[in-house]
C-alpha cells in the first residue's frame, strides 16, 4: 500500500500577545496562580477583523511553500476547527477560495482539540483509496471569540492560531497507524451550548453568555490523562512499539499537569520525550497539536527516521493518536 507522509508544514500565530500580567489587570488572578495550575505564561489573540480562515490561509501558504507545491497541486482540503468563520459555507471552502485552489473537495471537521489527528488520519485514508494524491490539512482556531473573559477558570487557558500540513505519497516512513475514538455521554464536560438548532441565538442566550466555552475542568482533567494514555496504547501496541521506541511525543497542549501525568503514565521522561509550547500559546484547541508539530520540525527536534506520536483529546469527548515516521 502507498506510504503517505507529510510533505510540508506551516503555522501562523497572531501578533498580539496576552500575558498573565495583562490578565491580572482584567480579573482576580495572578501569574503564579495561572502558571502553577496550567503552565501557561502567555497566549496569542487574533485581531478583531482576523477570522479563523485568515489564520488558516497563512499557515497553509507556508505549508505549501515548504512542500514546494502550489495551491493547484492540492486535491483535498480539510479544516479542523470549532470556531469556523460561520456555520456555512465551511471554513474549508473559504480557504479554498482565498488560496486560489482548484474546485477540489473541501470540508470542515468539528472534533475540538482532536481535530489535527482526525484530519491527518482522514486525509491519509482518503489518499490511500487512490482518489486523491495530495491533501491540505489545516487546524485553525479563534478561541478568543468564544471565551468568557470574566470567567477566571477558562479565560486564562485559551489562545488563537493555526497549523497546516500537506500530505502525499512518500518513498519511506510516513503515517504508520492511528487510533480515534469518542464518548458522547461526556459531551457536557466541555461545550459551547448556544448558537445551534438546540438553542438558537437569542437575547437571553447572549445575556447568559451561552455562546462561550463552558468546561468542568476538574472532571475533565481526570478523564484526559487516561484517555490520552489509552489512545497512545491503542496506536502503539498494534505496531509493536513501546515508550522507548517513541522519539518524540506531540501532545495536545491542554494543561502542563495533564501532560506531566501523561508522561508518568506512559513511563517516559517529559523533558526528553514531550514537545511542549503551552507556556507560549496556551490551549489553541485543534491548532495546538498542529503548531507544536510544526515547531518541532522547524527547530530540528524531529529528525529523519524519528518515530513521532501525536496524541490529543477534546470536547465530545473525542480523542486520537497517530504514529508517523519522519
Amino acid at each position: 500500500m502507498t506510504k503517505i507522509g507529510i510533505l510540508g508544514v506551516g503555522k501562523y500565530l497572531p501578533e498580539n500577545v496576552l500575558t498573565n500580567a495583562d490578565l491580572e489587570k482584567m480579573l482576580d488572578t495572578t501569574d503564579e496562580w495561572i502558571v502553577t495550575r496550567t503552565g501557561i505564561k502567555e497566549r496569542r489573540i487574533a485581531a478583531e477583523n482576523e477570522a479563523t480562515s485568515d489564520m488558516a490561509v497563512k499557515a497553509a501558504k507556508l505549508a505549501l511553500k515548504n512542500a514546494k507545491l502550489e495551491p493547484e497541486d492540492i486535491d483535498l482540503i480539510i479544516v479542523a476547527t470549532i470556531t469556523p468563520d460561520m456555520f456555512f459555507p465551511s471554513t474549508a471552502c473559504v480557504v479554498q477560495q482565498k488560496l486560489g485552489a482548484r474546485k477540489v473537495p473541501a470540508f470542515d471537521i468539528s472534533v475540538a482539540c482532536s481535530g489535527y489527528v482526525y484530519g491527518l488520519t482522514l486525509a491519509d485514508s482518503l489518499i490511500k483509496t487512490g482518489g486523491y494524491k495530495r491533501a491540505l490539512v489545516i487546524a485553525a482556531e479563534k478561541l478568543s471569540a468564544v471565551t468568557d473573559w470574566e470567567e477566571r477558570s477558562t479565560c486564562v487557558l485559551f489562545g488563537d492560531g493555526a497549523g497546516a500540513a500537506v500530505l502525499g505519497p512518500v518513498e519511506e516512513g510516513g503515517i504508520l497507524g492511528a487510533a480515534l475514538g469518542a464518548d458522547g455521554s461526556k459531551g457536557d464536560l466541555l461545550q459551547l451550548p448556544a448558537g445551534g438548532s438546540r438553542m438558537p441565538a437569542s437575547i437571553k442566550t447572549v445575556e447568559n453568555k451561552l455562546h462561550t466555552i463552558k468546561m468542568e475542568g476538574n472532571v475533565l482533567f481526570k478523564h484526559a490523562v487516561k484517555i490520552m494514555a489509552d489512545a497512545a496504547l491503542a496506536v502503539t501496541e498494534p505496531l509493536g512499539l513501546k515508550g522507548d521506541d517513541i522519539d518524540l511525543i506531540i501532545p495536545h497542549q491542554a494543561n502542563i499537569r495533564i501532560l506531566k501525568a501523561l508522561a508518568k503514565r506512559m513511563g517516559v521522561d517529559p523533558e526528553k520525550k514531550l514537545y511542549l509550547n503551552i507556556e507560549k500559546y496556551g490551549n489553541m484547541s485543534a491548532a495546538s497539536s498542529a503548531v507544536a508539530f510544526t515547531e518541532a520540525v522547524e527547530s530540528g527536534r524531529i529528525k529523519k527516521g524519528d518515530i513521532i506520536l501525536i496524541d490529543a483529546f477534546g470536547g465530545g469527548l473525542t480523542w486520537g493518536a497517530l504514529i508517523i515516521k519522519w
